[in-house]
């Protein structure tokens, strides 16, 4: 899903397709990120990125943790994502 696919979740009177935009928004985010770090990793990257490659490295380690969280708690409350 792409971002703009989301935006009548986002703008739903219905928290669960609130939640649901709020995680298919973090997880396309998280999955072009990592994407970019393989291709650092392996020398293909095509541009510098303008900060570090450790900075990115933990960003993405904070995001994959908050999915984490997103997806117990659409667990817990039922939300199919």
């Amino acid at each position: 899903m792409e971002l703009k696919d989301t935006v009548d979740l986002m703008n739903s009177d219905d928290y669960r397709d609130r939640f649901r935009a709020e995680y298919y928004q973090v997880k396309n985010r998280y999955n072009k990120l990592h994407k970019m770090l393989i291709k650092y990793e392996a020398g293909t990257l095509d541009f510098d990125p303008m900060v570090s490659i450790e900075l990115l490295k933990e960003q993405k380690g904070a995001m994959g943790q908050y999915l984490y969280y997103l997806e117990v708690r659409a667990e817990v409350e039922k939300i199919e994502l």
